[in-house]
């Protein structure tokens, strides 16, 4: 059995096939997806999804590029649905992204400590966004004196000093359909991250793995990105499929 830890099922790609997307993805083997949302709205969104597909779950934050979209009262309204909403099981995507310039570092930070302060508060993990933006995370980790941390670095995308950082804070760590491409070379990094610290994601509709790169990512493909995990650590595509899935139900308590 599979886990497919990041998703986006709220998106406008899946509006008129959303049913079948989720039976692919059973079909294949997949028995747990978290999808998330990234603003006040994709969150309600999200928690609806939640409702509808009971092998769906939810995690719920700002992302660091919905920012200019967010309010003051956004803060309480989702801790609000984080502490009622029994299907969420995460605070997040939330993090950092100096990839978009539209949103500076400054504006972005205070916003990370919050949703991290919400997490803390309300005993979930957080599912983070970095995007070109690791020395910034390090620096704000040990400014703030985060030295254990539960959750996960989603889509990684770091060199090995990087994953030996965020290792030693606690946190898991995901790759997505990149490690699948062709011209992908840092097989390196994904093979120092040890098993018990791994999981699987898409990021759907993102990122989509080969041989489908090109066109939409959808849970189901996870399992080309286990596959291809598989081959660098060296063991049975069984064995990456029942370590991960176990790592998710130990981080999401689902």
């Amino acid at each position: 059995m599979l886990t497919d830890t990041h998703t986006h099922l709220h998106f406008e790609q899946y509006t008129n096939d959303l049913l079948e997307v989720v039976e692919r993805a059973v079909s294949s083997g997949v028995q747990k997806i978290l999808s998330l949302g990234t603003d006040l709205t994709s969150c309600h969104q999200t928690i609806q999804l939640t409702k509808r597909f009971k092998n769906i779950y939810a995690a719920i934050g700002i992302h660091p590029t919905d920012i200019l979209r967010t309010d003051s009262e956004d803060f309480s309204r989702i801790k609000e649905l984080a502490a009622s909403e029994k299907k969420v099981v995460a605070i997040g995507e939330i993090g950092l992204d100096l990839f978009w310039k539209e949103v500076p570092l400054h504006r972005q930070l205070p916003v990370l400590e919050k949703m991290l302060e919400l997490a803390d508060l309300l005993k979930l993990p957080v599912v983070i966004h970095n995007r070109d933006a690791h020395p910034e995370m390090r620096k704000f980790f040990e400014q703030h004196n985060i030295h254990s941390l539960k959750g996960v670095m989603h889509s990684f995308s770091g060199s090995e000093e990087d994953v030996q950082f965020y290792l030693s804070r606690g946190l898991y760590i995901s790759f997505t359909g990149v490690i699948t491409f062709k011209n992908f070379s840092r097989q390196h990094v994904v093979k120092t991250v040890p098993l018990d610290r791994l999981l699987l994601e898409t990021d759907s509709p993102f990122l989509t793995p080969a041989p489908h790169r090109g066109k939409r990512n959808e849970p189901a493909f996870v399992k080309y990105i286990a596959e291809k995990l598989a081959e660098i650590h060296h063991i049975s595509l069984e064995e990456i499929s029942q370590r991960t899935t176990a790592n998710a139900a130990e981080l999401f308590r689902w």
